[in-house]
This record gives C-alpha cells, sequence and structure tokens, in this order.
C-alpha cells in the first residue's frame, strides 16, 4: 500500500506547490535541513511527523502549503564523514589533482588531498546521502514537494550566505577582530558561544606559592598549573580583609619569578581555594573578562594545536620554559607539578575534584582560548539597543508551546558577546573577501576587498578579485583570499530566505516570506532559531515566521537523549518495514508539543492495530452499498434516528475540538481526540446499529447513511496522522486524494450527543453479564430493565438496544438517580 501510494502522490502531483495562490492562501513551512552525515535516526522521524501533520491540516483548511525540503551537508560532520568514509585528510598547502581518486579501501593513515579535491568528495557523498535521506521520508509520507529541494552548500545557498555577509559588512554589522576565542584543538577551529556545552570534567587543584617581596609567601590553588608561564596577574574579591593590604602590590611567579600585579574584582569568589586566584591569558572564559576589564598584558602559551608553544611569551624566562615547550596540556601540566615538588612551591598532594568544563558540542576535548583573528556579527551581545530589539522580536513570535519562550529571552539576556562566525575549516561557505598585501607581503586586513553581489558565489582562495590578476595571488602588492569559512549556523540562519528565493526569485519570496512556521528542536532555540531572527532583522527588519513549534527530544528506555554520540539511536528503517509507516507516524504524533518523549515500539504497535482497524471498519461500513462513486444521492442526507443523529452529534463535538487542537498546533490533542471518537464509533455505535443497517426500511437507510458520513469525516480527520491507510479507504469509494479533500466542520444538524453514551452503557452491562456467565454475546436476554434518570434517554434507542443485546423483553423505569441496569439470561 505504501509503495503504491508515494508513486501515485508524486505522480499526480498532489502535494505539488501551485505559486499562483496569493500570499493569504499560502502556508509556508521553514522545514529544518536535517544534518546528511550518515544516517536518519528515530527522532528526525518523530519531529518530522509533527511538521507533516500541521503541513496536511493546513493544505486540507484550504491553503496552498509551500513545504520545501533542505539538506544541511555544511560544516564538521560533513568533513569527518568524508574523512572516515574515504581515508583522507585535507591539506590546503598541496595543489588540486584533477585525476585523483579516492581508495578503495581506506587505510588506518589518512591521504593527505587538497581542499578542492576535498571538497569534492564531501560534494559526492552528500549526493549519495541525500538520495537515501529523501527515500526515507517518502517512504514515512511526508507531504513534501520532492521538485523544491535545496543544499546548504548549493550555488543560491552559498551565494545568499555571501550575499547577507556583504551587507552585514556594509553596515558595519559585521566585523573583523583580533581576540581570546574558543577554540577545539581537536577540529583546530574556532566555536560560538552558542556550540559550547558544559560537561564534567575530572582534574585536580593544586595548591601554589607566589612570592611578595618581602619574601613571604600567599597561595592560591589551580587546576591548571600548566598555565603559570601564562599568569599576568592575582586577584582577589574587593571585600575579602586577608587580601585588601595586598591590592595595588606584587608577587612573582613560581619557577620563572615573573612579576605580576595583586588586584580586586567583584567576580574573585572569596569562599573557592584559598580565595585568591591567578589570571591566565587565558584559562577559561573568567579569565577573558579580568584581563579585558582590568587592561591586563597577554601571555599566551597554548597553540592552535593543543601544545605549548615552542617558545615562551615575551618577559617569560626561556628557562625551564623549554621544559615544557611542545608539550600537550596533559603532559605540560605533568611536567610543571614535578618540578614545583623539586623547587617546594606546591604544598601537599594535588586535590581530585570534579568540574564542569566547557566543550564544544561535536568535540571530545577541553575547549582552549587562544587569541585569534575572527569575523563577528553583532547579535546584542555588545549592544543593548539591539539586544532589545532582539527580545522584542521574541515576543512578537508565537510559540507552540509557549512557554519555550522563556529559553529564548534566558539566551539572548545572557550574551556574552557578539556571533562569532569565521571557522578554520575547509567545506563550508568561503568568507567572500580578500586582503591586499603590502610590500612585505603581509594582508592589510583593514581594507578588505569586496566582490559585487553579481559574482556570487564565489571562493577567494580561486577567484580573482577586481583589478588583479591570478599571478599576483599571495605575492607582496598582489592579495591574499580569506582562508575561512562561515560556521554552519551563518548558512542555516537564512534557510528562509534561501528557500523562499531571496534575490532569485522575486515573485516566490513576496508569496512566501515571511513564512508561517518554523518547526524544530528545544536545544537549537539559542542557536538556530535566534540566528535566523537576526539575519531576519537585520535584512528584513521582520520576523522570519510568524509561529515556531517546538519539538522534544525522543529518549531511550533510560530516559537519555538519543544521539549518534552516545550509540542508543534506532534507525527508523527497520521500523518502518516491521509495523508499517502509519504506526510509526501514529507513535510520532502522540508525543505532545515540546515534551520529551520515550521511545515505545508498544505504542506503535497500537499505531498498527489502529490502521487495520480502520481499514476493517471501513469495509464494514462500505460493505452495505450506497450511492455509486462521485454521485451522491442528492437532497438532505435521510438521517432520521435519535442514535443516528447522537453519533453524529459526537462526532461533531469530536471535529471541533480536533480543529481547535490543530489551529493551536498541538496535533497530539487532535489525534487523541479523533482516536477516542473512532474507538467510540467501532466498539459502541457499530454494535449498536449493526442488526437496524442490514434491513430495508427508513430506520436502515438512515444507519447506513451516517455510517458512510462518519466514515467520510473520520477519515479526513485521520489524513494529516495515518495518510496511506485512509488514502487507500478513500480512493474506494471517493474521487481524487482524501489529501486535497476538504478539512471536515462541525455538523450543525440536532441530536443529542448524550445518547450514544448512555445506550452504550447498558450494552456494556449486558456484555459484561454475559461475560460473567460464560456465555456467547449472542445468548439471549429474557429481560432487561433499565431504570433511573437515563432511562428515559435510553428509551429512544431501545430497538437498537435490544437488537444489539438479544433481548426478548425490555423494561424502562424513569426516574431520579444514577443509571440502574438489570439483566435475566435467557
Amino acid at each position: 500500500m505504501e509503495r503504491v501510494w508515494v508513486g501515485r502522490w508524486e505522480a499526480e502531483g498532489v502535494y505539488r506547490f501551485d505559486r499562483s495562490r496569493t500570499r493569504d492562501e499560502i502556508y509556508s513551512i521553514d522545514t529544518p535541513p536535517p544534518t546528511v552525515s550518515g544516517s536518519l535516526h528515530v527522532g528526525h522521524v518523530f519531529s518530522y511527523t509533527h511538521t507533516d501533520t500541521i503541513a496536511r491540516f493546513q493544505r486540507m483548511r484550504g491553503r496552498e502549503v509551500f513545504y520545501p525540503m533542505g539538506w544541511d551537508d555544511n560544516g564538521l560532520p560533513t568533513e569527518r564523514r568524508v574523512q572516515n568514509h574515504f581515508g583522507v585528510r585535507c591539506d590546503p598547502s598541496i595543489a588540486y589533482d584533477p585525476s585523483f581518486q579516492p581508495p578503495a579501501e581506506p587505510g588506518r593513515q589518512q591521504i593527505p588531498i587538497s581542499r578542492r579535491n576535498f571538497i569534492e568528495l564531501c560534494e559526492k557523498l552528500t549526493i549519495e546521502d541525500e538520495k537515501a535521506f529523501e527515500e526515507l521520508w517518502r517512504r514515512l509520507g511526508l507531504s513534501v514537494d520532492w521538485s523544491m529541494t535545496y543544499a546548504t552548500i548549493d550555488g543560491n545557498a552559498r551565494a545568499a550566505s555571501q550575499r547577507a555577509f556583504l551587507r552585514n559588512l556594509a553596515r558595519g554589522e559585521a566585523y573583523v577582530a583580533e581576540a581570546p576565542t574558543l577554540w577545539d584543538v581537536t577540529f583546530r577551529t574556532a566555536v560560538a558561544q552558542a556550540e559550547l556545552e558544559d560537561r564534567e570534567w575530572p582534574g585536580a587543584f593544586h595548591r601554589i606559592a607566589f612570592t611578595l617581596p618581602s619574601g613571604a609567601r600567599v597561595w592560591i590553588e589551580t587546576t591548571r598549573p600548566e598555565l603559570i608561564p601564562a599568569c599576568v596577574a592575582l586577584v582577589a574579591h574587593p571585600d575579602d580583609q586577608r587580601y585588601r593590604p595586598l591590592f595595588g602590590t606584587a608577587a612573582r611567579s613560581p619557577l620563572f619569578g615573573v612579576e605580576v600585579p595583586i588586584l580586586a574584582h567583584r567576580l574573585a569568589e572569596p569562599d573557592k581555594g584559598s580565595g585568591l586566584a591567578m589570571i591566565c591569558t587565558f584559562g577559561d572564559v573568567t579569565d577573558v573578562v579580568w584581563w579585558r576589564e582590568l587592561d591586563l598584558p597577554t601571555r599566551a602559551v597554548i597553540g592552535w594545536d593543543g601544545r605549548l608553544l615552542s617558545e615562551a611569551p615575551e618577559g617569560v624566562p626561556a628557562e625551564p620554559y623549554a621544559e615544557l615547550a611542545g608539550k600537550t596540556v596533559h603532559s605540560a601540566r605533568e611536567r610543571i607539578v614535578e618540578l614545583l615538588r623539586e623547587s617546594g612551591e606546591m604544598e601537599g598532594d594535588p586535590r581530585p575534584v570534579k568540574r564542569a568544563v566547557k566543550f564544544y558540542e561535536k568535540g571530545e576535548r577541553p575547549l582552549e582560548i587562544v587569541t585569534t583573528r575572527q569575523w563577528y556579527i553583532r547579535n546584542g551581545g555588545r549592544d543593548r539597543e539591539l539586544r532589545e530589539a532582539l527580545l522584542a522580536r521574541g515576543a512578537e513570535l508565537a510559540w507552540h508551546p509557549p512557554h519555550m519562550k522563556v529559553r529564548y529571552d534566558n539566551w539572548v539576556e545572557g550574551l556574552a558577546g557578539d556571533w562569532l562566525i569565521s571557522r578554520q575549516r575547509f567545506f563550508g561557505v568561503p568568507i567572500p573577501v580578500w586582503y591586499p598585501l603590502d610590500a612585505d607581503g603581509e594582508p592589510d586586513r583593514s581594507s578588505p576587498i569586496v566582490p559585487e553581489e553579481s559574482t556570487l558565489p564565489m571562493d577567494p582562495s580561486i577567484d580573482v578579485p577586481p583589478g588583479y590578476t591570478e599571478d599576483q595571488r599571495g605575492k607582496p602588492g598582489g592579495f591574499a583570499g580569506d582562508p575561512d569559512v562561515m560556521d554552519t549556523w551563518a548558512t542555516s540562519s537564512l534557510t528562509p530566505q534561501i528557500a523562499a528565493g531571496w534575490e532569485q526569485d522575486d515573485d516566490l519570496f513576496r508569496r512566501v516570506f515571511p513564512m508561517d512556521l518554523r518547526p524544530q528542536a528545544h536545544e537549537i532555540i539559542r542557536t538556530w532559531l535566534f540566528s535566523t531572527v537576526v539575519r531576519a532583522h537585520l535584512e528584513q527588519d521582520t520576523l522570519p515566521w510568524r509561529h515556531v513549534a517546538i519539538s522534544g527530544w525522543i529518549l531511550d528506555p533510560d530516559r537519555k537523549k538519543m544521539s549518534k554520540s552516545k550509540g542508543n539511536v534506532v534507525t527508523p528503517l527497520d521500523l518502518l518495514e516491521q509495523h508499517g509507516s502509519d504506526a510509526v507516524r501514529y507513535w510520532a504524533a502522540s508525543g505532545r508539543p515540546g515534551t520529551d518523549t520515550a521511545f515505545d515500539t508498544g505504542q506503535i504497535k497500537i499505531g498498527r492495530r489502529l490502521a487495520i482497524k480502520i481499514l476493517n471498519a471501513s469495509k464494514f461500513v462500505l460493505g452495505f452499498g450506497g450511492p455509486e462513486r462521485g454521485d451522491e444521492a442528492s437532497g438532505e442526507p435521510r438521517i432520521t434516528e435519535p442514535l443516528d443523529l447522537s453519533m453524529l452529534a459526537r462526532l461533531a463535538q469530536a471535529t471541533r475540538e480536533a480543529t481547535e487542537a490543530f489551529e493551536g498546533y498541538d496535533y497530539a490533542r487532535a489525534l487523541e481526540r479523533t482516536e477516542r471518537f473512532f474507538w467510540e464509533f467501532c466498539d459502541d455505535y457499530l454494535e449498536l446499529v449493526k442488526v437496524r443497517a442490514y434491513g430495508d426500511d427508513d430506520g436502515a437507510r438512515s444507519a447506513r447513511e451516517a455510517l458512510r458520513e462518519a466514515l467520510d469525516v473520520m477519515l479526513r480527520l485521520f489524513a494529516p496522522f495515518l495518510p496511506f491507510v485512509t488514502e487507500e479507504v478513500w480512493s474506494w469509494w471517493r474521487e481524487g486524494s482524501v489529501h486535497r479533500a476538504p478539512w471536515p466542520e462541525p455538523d450543525g444538524r440536532g441530536g443529542d450527543p448524550e445518547l450514544l453514551p448512555a445506550v452504550a452503557a447498558v450494552l456494556g452491562r449486558v456484555r459484561r453479564a454475559k461475560s460473567d456467565a460464560k456465555l456467547s454475546m449472542r445468548a439471549e436476554v429474557s429481560r432487561l430493565t433499565v431504570a433511573g434518570a437515563p432511562a428515559g434517554l435510553v428509551r429512544q434507542a431501545q430497538d437498537d438496544l435490544c437488537g444489539a443485546g438479544a433481548v426478548e423483553e425490555f423494561v424502562l423505569e424513569p426516574g431520579e438517580g444514577e443509571l440502574t441496569v438489570e439483566v435475566v439470561l435467557a
């Protein structure tokens, strides 16, 4: 069934976007582009199903849905996958080899290749991954228009990213600065604040002595003794009485004898260690704050590779620094501890401790802080006015669920600096600038050369700036291209503009931008959501979308987030093969918006039973026959019986509640309400009406009309969740696709919604009596007595009740009080 419908939907263009519709008639979605770095996992299926239910609902509500799919093939995940898959590594110093072919079997040693060869392999592998991703998305039944796809590294995306950057630069929103930078020594690239995560990391406090001019000692406790040669000051809290007499004086560092001032700063913690801390350039982000606010010098000792620099910083003696030069941080720490023991400037043994250390979210080693030249975009971190404007944008946005807005507000209010967008990597969107070289061949970074927008996308390592020739590259008086690329968020932050054809397709852009919906996970509010708001605010002076729908994580049975790095992911293809796409979608759509959900095959099995029940119940309903396909009887449906009208009244309630839930982006509530009615319909109404429906009078015709009408509505209510089974049944008796059928409106006909549950409750007592007596459900009941206030209501459907329960004598005793039922078996 799934293979058939996937092919027919594509062939018939069921989900094809009609761009002739006006903006008011269009519903546009900024679909998250999944990272193309291996395989999708069940967490993707979970969140993308949520989006698809909303897209299908909006389509049935009469909106033309702009629902493209992007591929995020930009950045570190792709580079690492290419390195491992082909057994290569990028070395920009190597010349391009147009005939290069990767080894058939990658060896243990990665082969160095040129940047251009490396990028070609990245592009080759991502194309294959994208095909596999699309096949799985189709199998899941995403109602995407597959003629509208993009990649975050394709020509349009590169041009959009570079165009936005150049406009940021022209307006003064992008700038280059030499500054302390969080640095991943494994990837050898800068890391932005939004990409950080704290992890518990083992360490040890070392109690170390600095010497005062008097010869007395003061003690500091540090987990990083290898940074003593980088020490530029000691610091204590201004109110710490132990050190107030020392403020303004100096001390000499152990081993090196470098004089450093003793200063006061409010961030020093009197109850941490000795209360006196050393400021090093740089051990952590607090060091950076102290260095900046106290106007201290820089003594850098750690290089881009995570090793101590080969030469001592200015003012630091070459001995004993030579003992540390070239060592890793770990080895340098071990050696300096040995030296401190020998000199008697360390007291006692190191005291083990676990502390929160900053990591790059994709990294495996603690970050260092090194001074580098990087590109930044202003995001309110240093501009209060811009920060307030971005907080106001967050207030304009409709959040689903609403409490997720707090995460946005907290992130914006806690920004410590501007957005660092440059990365020292290879496969990414190049920073689109060149620098003129002076007579000594040194770049003048204060006067970048920028390209014309019409020439974008461009690569400064290949393309030549206006007025220069290729033979001037890298030579005095010539030029040099910026070697960096933008971080992946600098491109992903423009997905609404890229998908909408910004500056490429003005007609499409006017029709779909700003978009209606951004669906995404909660952990990237600080990265993807915020950065997208920043770019649209700076470039278009608007929000990029009107609504944001936040999904939770998928948790494993131990309630831990599923992730590839933890090795606890479940791949979806086997689930789709075993249970069917509708069953998997049912499980996904049962997850509440913004709520973490445990992976549960039990829930998937429930979804499969539901899908099969829809097929079987539909066969039963349609087995009564009726008007030929596409030729419904004219005039009002002949639905006259109270039980039929009650069922339809309850269906109208369910329709109303499901519609309200979808309008509030609560797809889980819409599914829950629809499913609850469906089981009431199958378990109660079908059983009650079955005998009458086989007749040949007006009551029978009323039942059959009501059955068909209910099936028509229920198929449309279920269609966003279970697209395959609903389309299959719809094709048995209706023209066109259920997914282009109008969303049902609540029925306005009369009918007491309390009648069906009242009669069903009596039938339930009859069934229980037969079950307790171990009799067949077809066994006869000689007398059934119904008393209490609901008895008068039950009277309206007593024939249906007697038929369903095989009742010979039916006695009603209306009165006050609760329902009582007496069953006398034959």
